[in-house]
């Protein structure tokens, strides 16, 4: 038995908390820049207005009669997601300053607990739904380095909220040792792959969750309000199909590797235990979408819809069969 660093643990407690509450502050000035989106297109779009009045008078232009068809079709943010110039969202750059210094101190309490515990910081489902949720923050921030997914805050935040307040109440851990069967080098390949897999799938989710709604505007008219800062329905289908199939290289990797592991801890590569199944149902899910986006013409809702229930399995995956189906791979109290 490794001895426990009980002070290193308890900062990994406290900074846990603090990164809790810092992720909720993320999570209001999101859902505050989706409120007052509609003030700053307005203010933009009398700013543009007045410029095209401005050169068309220059050229010998009718002046301001131009109604502002021109600026309302005027995209706010490009089908590639890049920053755009325009539209001030002062909330939402807070918003994501606030939300870089909680994945300071969210990962600062998962590292402080691996080295208390002196193992990888995932033996049970506390340390898997935290560090999964310090995944999804970081793979975020990443990706905002050189896209803006800044209309996806709000999900993403949430999503990271509500992970550590699950964890933190509903199946509080204390750091310890764990099951002969964990210690083993693939609780760091096998397990990192499927937390990061697990973090691709819910940004990809919440992509498809604005598809849906985009969708629906776009069916009404012109996009109006937080609508017109989120890209087109076809921008978020077509870069959640693409970030699906790197999650889904990994989720391949991760069930390739946990039959491996399994064959060392319990001398078969498949038991039919209700984790393995329900993790192949995942693969088989994800595999399903791939292939019928990319052979069968599934676009639109039904594509949406079917990486919805993907993540969806994955939540129950975490959750409902580590509680209560029993399996060789419940760890969710240890």
């Amino acid at each position: 038995m490794t001895p426990v660093n009980e002070t290193l643990a308890q900062y990994s407690e406290l900074f846990m908390l603090i990164a809790a509450l810092i992720y909720l502050v993320a999570f209001l000035f999101f859902s505050w820049d989706m409120a007052t989106a509609s003030r700053s297109i307005k203010k933009l779009e009398a700013e543009l207005e007045t410029q095209e009045s401005k050169q068309l008078v220059g050229a010998g232009g009718p002046g301001v009669d131009e109604p502002s068809g021109s600026t309302r079709r005027h995209q706010l943010v490009s089908d590639d997601m890049e920053y755009t110039d325009g539209v001030k969202r002062p909330a939402a750059n807070i918003a994501v300053a606030i939300m870089a210094v909680a994945t300071l101190a969210h990962a600062f309490a998962v590292v402080a607990r691996a080295v208390a515990a002196s193992r990888a910081p995932w033996g049970n489902l506390y340390e898997f739904m935290t560090s999964g949720a310090l995944v999804i923050s970081l793979v975020y921030l990443l990706f905002l380095i050189r896209k803006d997914l800044r209309f996806v805050g709000t999900f993403v935040s949430g999503v990271v909220l509500l992970m550590m307040m699950a964890a933190t109440i509903g199946f509080p851990t204390p750091v310890g040792n764990v099951q002969p069967a964990l210690q083993s080098w693939w609780l760091i390949t096998h397990v990192s792959v499927a937390v990061i897999a697990y973090g691709i799938f819910a940004i990809t989710c919440a992509m498809s969750l604005l598809q849906l709604m985009k969708q629906r505007a776009e069916k009404r008219g012109p996009a109006t309000g937080f609508m017109r800062l989120v890209p087109s329905s076809l921008a978020l289908e077509n870069w959640s199909y693409r970030l699906n199939a790197i999650g889904f290289v990994m989720w391949t990797f991760t069930l390739i590797a946990g039959a491996i592991w399994a064959e060392q801890a319990w001398g078969r590569y498949w038991n039919w235990d209700a984790k393995e199944v329900w993790t192949f149902v995942i693969w088989v899910i994800y595999a399903g979408y791939l292939h019928a986006r990319a052979t069968r013409g599934w676009t639109g809702t039904r594509s949406a819809w079917l990486n919805i229930i993907g993540f969806s399995s994955i939540v129950f995956n975490v959750t409902i069969v580590n509680l209560y189906f029993p399996s060789l791979h419940s760890y969710a109290g240890f």
